[in-house]
């Protein structure tokens, strides 16, 4: 489990991480969210003691990162896939954690053939596709068979394919009781693959939730009712009008309710003696929930205002 307590970070005047309190627990995948900007990479920077906190602390297992004599077989970390000599081969960069870690070097041909790298594992990584370098680094993660795994954007570069690698790697090892916690700015595969969501903007907490919970309570959830019948269409909108729903027609035949669940629609059909052909739940994207729970928290947004890479850079000085 990883635990934060009050975790915070200052550049100067800025704060880049507000105050986080939140557990990451093991058995599922957590996903990440938030801005350009939000704070995430500086967290992760702080649980993997890159990073010193301004306040509260980070803790994995009840300890501090640094406190682990050889830290790969606690914690897998990947947070940037090119942190590494363009001139080593794949095999020769991953032999050399396992060394300073006390690990078999037949772990490493293993993690190589775990990740599709076994035939370029003696290439030199500076020949390497930006998809070959992500690879690499969940290789370097999984070196040391850790229970705790943090990735930063682990499927940025990868084909479709590669993709659908990750999402089922992270699940199958969460089923295996691991902590697993990723960020990602793919809202779509982040639904497809996340249990549990973190989401922070201007780097204080605004969700830590599961992922149902946060779909299922928002308020872009609607219901959609089909009917063949235009009088009790035209009934059943008129009642639910009356019973402050907000309700909008649909394809001719049909409504699209907000605010009242399938349950209550189909009760009320029932009583009005409407024949319905079609009731049920439209649930809102992750997309869209994150877009309405974000809106305030984008600092870094288009149309001339500075982007999330500089404003980094521009804190990080003001902060050295």
């Amino acid at each position: 489990m990883i635990s934060l307590r009050g975790l915070t970070k200052r550049y100067g005047e800025t704060v880049a991480v507000d105050g986080l309190t939140l557990d990451i627990g093991e058995g599922r995948v957590t996903g990440f969210l938030g801005p350009n900007g939000a704070g995430k990479s500086t967290t992760m920077r702080m649980i993997l003691g890159l990073d010193r906190p301004s306040g509260g602390e980070a803790l994995i297992g009840g300890r501090p990162y640094s406190s682990f004599r050889h830290p790969v077989r606690e914690v897998g970390a990947l947070l940037d896939a090119k942190a590494l000599h363009p001139g080593r081969s794949a095999r020769a960069h991953l032999v050399a954690q396992a060394r300073s870690n006390g690990i078999p070097t037949r772990r490493v041909d293993e993690v190589l053939e775990t990740v599709g790298l076994a035939k370029v594992a003696r290439r030199r990584a500076g020949a390497f596709s930006l998809g070959m370098y992500q690879r690499l680094g969940v290789a370097g993660a999984l070196l040391g068979d850790p229970g705790v795994l943090i990735l930063d954007e682990p499927v940025n570069g990868l084909d479709p394919d590669g993709v659908r690698w990750v999402r089922e790697l992270v699940r199958s090892l969460a089923a295996e009781g691991r902590t697993v916690f990723l960020s990602s700015h793919l809202m779509s595969e982040m639904q497809l693959t996340a249990d549990q969501l973190v989401i922070i903007g201007r780097g204080r907490l605004l969700a830590d939730t599961s992922m149902a919970e946060l779909l299922a309570g928002s308020s872009l959830a609607s219901v959609r009712v089909r009917t063949p019948d235009p009088e009790g269409l035209r009934l059943l909108a008129g009642h639910l009008r009356k019973g402050n729903g907000d309700v909008e027609p649909s394809a001719g035949d049909g409504l699209v309710v907000k605010g009242r669940s399938a349950g209550e629609v189909g009760d009320l059909a029932h009583r009005l003696g409407v024949r319905l052909h079609e009731l049920r739940t439209e649930s809102a994207s992750l997309e869209q929930v994150y877009m309405e729970l974000t809106a305030r928290s984008v600092e870094y947004g288009t149309g001339g205002t500075v982007s999330g890479e500089a404003e980094t850079a521009r804190t990080r000085e003001a902060g050295a």
